[in-house]
């Protein structure tokens, strides 16, 4: 049983790293790839909460920039944060800033679930933004609406699906974890 709270939150956040990696594994390979990464990164800041979810997110984005295999395709590198989809990797970390930002305002499922629309909404504009301006420095030229409609559009409705399983697992996940712990000091 691990006792110092640093310990396990340091062992919680690594592990929720790992879990949007292989979630990003997960992977349909068309021009924008479609992942299970934005489930992993709403189940992270779900269970782990603002702070340590934003983390888990900060150092998924580091190992690949390191050149670990975590992100679509088991790439990795600047050259993936660099190129036209990278704005979406890096607004994941908006998305838990937003968080942790709202976090001590929210209550309930019904907040919840706002704030991390409203944080996957930043990270889809920011992703776009540099679509745009990535594609326009490559000679490609797209106005914002025509890769709203490319890069976002086909996305939403699987992202809110991924939104609502995340709710449902994490909510699983507290559960057994409560009555883990509860035994566990039953027994001690």
């Amino acid at each position: 049983m691990i006792t110092n709270s640093r310990t396990a939150n340091s062992i919680r956040t690594a592990l929720m790293a790992v879990l949007i990696a292989v979630c990003a594994w997960i992977s349909i390979p068309v021009e924008i790839p479609f992942t299970m990464q934005t489930f992993g990164v709403f189940l992270t800041l779900r269970l782990l909460r603002g702070r340590y979810g934003t983390m888990s997110i900060l150092i998924y984005i580091l190992l690949g920039l390191i050149g670990a295999p975590v992100f679509a395709g088991f790439s990795s590198g600047a050259a993936i944060l660099l190129g036209p989809t990278g704005g979406y990797i890096i607004g994941f970390l908006f998305c838990g800033i937003i968080f942790m930002a709202a976090e001590p305002h929210m209550r309930g499922r019904l907040a919840e679930n706002t704030v991390l629309i409203l944080g996957l909404a930043v990270c889809y504009t920011f992703g776009t933004l540099w679509f745009v301006h990535v594609m326009s420095m490559r000679g490609n030229s797209y106005s914002f609406i025509q890769a709203l409609m490319l890069c976002v559009v086909p996305y939403l409705i699987p992202d809110l699906c991924k939104l609502v399983l995340s709710q449902f697992i994490a909510e699983r996940v507290l559960k057994l974890s409560s009555h883990f712990q509860n035994s566990t000091k039953e027994t001690t």
